[in-house]
């Protein structure tokens, strides 16, 4: 009988470890590693992506992040639709949304930054010859050259819904295509344009540098679903890898929201900056004076989708019918909340 009690007594006392912080046994579909290429831009807004990848959240979902570092949205939302990345994250444009209604099945997952009241992301900047000659709001842009980098880029899009904020539109102003964003930089610091919608960092760096100003940041006019993270027509069939993927997503979503957001921790913040400035390749400075909002479940703003669609129906700019239930899946961060 003594030994009967110390048998079940050590077995107790083994599950009791083992549920307390002893060796986990790998959870069901996480002992076969997948290889999953990720394409992005240095932005800010990609914080989430980046401190998964350095903290090892990817890592221990066996995923294995193959980085494809990009120039501007659209190219992205290319090789995604076309499964040469498996998964992107960059701004949602009419591009993206043209494939979707030509019968390409990419899925938007997850929030990868939205412009929300009161924290910066996006904003739109005068050269500084100009706002000091009185190009300090949205109205003074009538008959101005504004950069942006393609038509029907987000960029596109976020200066029709300013100018429409206050009874203007694309019409009231010369748009100026310069294909990068180093080259709408460029372009605004040499005067050839007179405005531009820019994304954190290069706002902040725009300023530091002196030929930019704000005249106003974006989701303080707006609310707007600026960017997120999509996946491919393959990867999406890979039900328990898009899962994981989501997991260890949405663990940095949180990381970044309570560091960055809530600002609940110092030294965990100082950890957020360190990590964003070291994929961005810009001084932690830069990063630190301009943090967007990033939803802390990296959740969509569906609804913003579907004004975003008909936005850019109406300025025949989508070559097709579609409607936000056709390219939102959020099956994939549903699962993984649920976990």
């Amino acid at each position: 009988m003594k030994k009967f009690l110390a048998l079940i007594l050590a077995l107790f006392t083994a599950l009791a470890f083992a549920g307390c912080g002893g060796d986990k046994a790998p959870a069901a579909g996480k002992e076969t590693p997948v290889k999953v290429s990720l394409g992005m831009l240095r932005l800010t807004s990609s914080a989430p992506l980046f401190l998964a990848m350095d903290k090892g959240y990817f890592q221990e979902e066996g995923i294995e992040i193959e980085p494809q570092w990009f120039d501007a949205a659209q190219p992205i939302a290319v090789a995604t639709a076309s499964s040469k990345v498996d998964v992107g994250a960059t701004g949602i444009t009419a591009g993206l949304y043209n494939m979707a209604a030509k019968g390409q099945k990419l899925c938007i997952v997850a929030d990868k930054g939205r412009e929300e009241a009161g924290y910066p992301s996006s904003a739109l900047l005068a050269n500084a010859d100009q706002y000091a000659a009185g190009l300090t709001s949205i109205e003074a842009l009538r008959g101005k050259r504004v950069g942006i980098t393609q038509k029907g880029s987000t960029y596109e899009y976020m200066t029709g819904r300013l100018l429409e904020s206050k009874g203007l539109s694309l019409d009231d102003v010369s748009l100026v295509p310069l294909g990068k964003l180093s080259a709408v930089m460029a372009a605004l610091q040499s005067g050839q344009i007179d405005a531009c919608i820019l994304n954190e960092p290069n706002v902040t760096k725009a300023e530091t540098d002196g030929y930019g100003r704000i005249i106003t940041e974006v989701g303080d006019v707006i609310p707007y679903q600026t960017s997120a993270v999509f996946y491919s027509p393959d990867f999406a069939k890979n039900e328990n890898a898009g899962v994981r993927f989501m997991t260890a997503y949405r663990r940095a979503c949180q990381d970044y929201y309570d560091a960055a957001i809530e600002k609940k921790d110092p030294a965990r913040l100082d950890e957020v900056v360190k990590i964003i400035a070291k994929y961005v390749q810009t001084p932690e400075s830069d990063i630190r004076a301009a943090l967007p909002y990033i939803d802390r479940e990296g959740r969509l703003l569906v609804e913003d989708i579907q004004t975003q669609i008909d936005w850019y129906a109406a300025h025949g700019l989508l070559d097709g019918a579609l409607s936000a239930k056709d390219v939102v899946n959020t099956s994939f961060l549903e699962t993984a909340m649920k976990n």
